[in-house]
C-alpha cells in the first residue's frame, strides 16, 4: 500500500486546514499519540491566533482538518464536532477531561498559563477557542 502525500490529501480535501498540535516536537508527538489513542477529543487555543490579518482559520463544525507530525507529514484527519468560546477563567473539569492530558483543572491552568505565556501572553479574562473533534483517518 502506498501512502498518500500531504499534497494528495490536501487536493482531495481542499477545505481542510493543516496544523500541528503543540509548540514543540515533544508536545506534538505526545498530543498526536493521545488523539490517536482516543484519549484526547478536545483542545483549546487562544482566540488571538484566529484574529487579525494572517490569522489561522477558526475551526468549523463539520470541517475536516489535517493534523501533521512535527516533520510536516500527515498524521491524522480530524473532524470538528463542536466549537465554543469562553474566557480562560471559565474552563471546567468536563472540558479538561476531554483534553486527555491533565490531572485536573488546576493542572490544566498551570500548563496552559505556561503555553499561552510562550505564545503571546495569558490573562484570566482572555478568550479561548474550545474545540471538540473526532478522528476520521489515521495516516500512520
Amino acid at each position: 500500500m502506498t501512502r498518500k502525500t500531504l499534497q494528495e490529501i490536501v487536493d482531495e480535501n481542499p477545505d481542510a486546514e493543516t496544523f500541528r498540535y503543540g509548540d514543540s516536537q515533544l508536545l506534538c508527538n505526545k498530543i498526536t499519540d493521545l488523539v490517536r489513542a482516543g484519549r484526547k477529543t478536545a483542545t483549546v487555543e487562544a482566540m488571538r491566533v484566529y484574529q487579525g490579518r494572517g490569522g489561522d482559520a477558526l475551526p468549523e463544525v463539520g470541517r475536516r482538518d489535517i493534523a501533521l507530525n512535527w516533520n510536516g507529514t500527515p498524521a491524522l484527519m480530524v473532524e470538528t464536532v463542536e466549537v465554543t468560546t469562553r474566557r480562560f477563567d471559565e474552563m471546567d473539569e468536563d472540558f479538561v477531561a476531554a483534553q486527555g492530558e491533565f490531572r485536573d483543572l488546576a493542572h490544566w491552568r498551570k500548563v496552559y498559563r505556561a503555553y499561552f505565556s510562550r505564545s503571546g501572553g495569558v490573562a484570566e479574562d482572555m478568550e479561548i477557542m474550545c474545540e471538540r473533534f473526532r478522528v476520521v483517518k489515521d495516516y500512520a
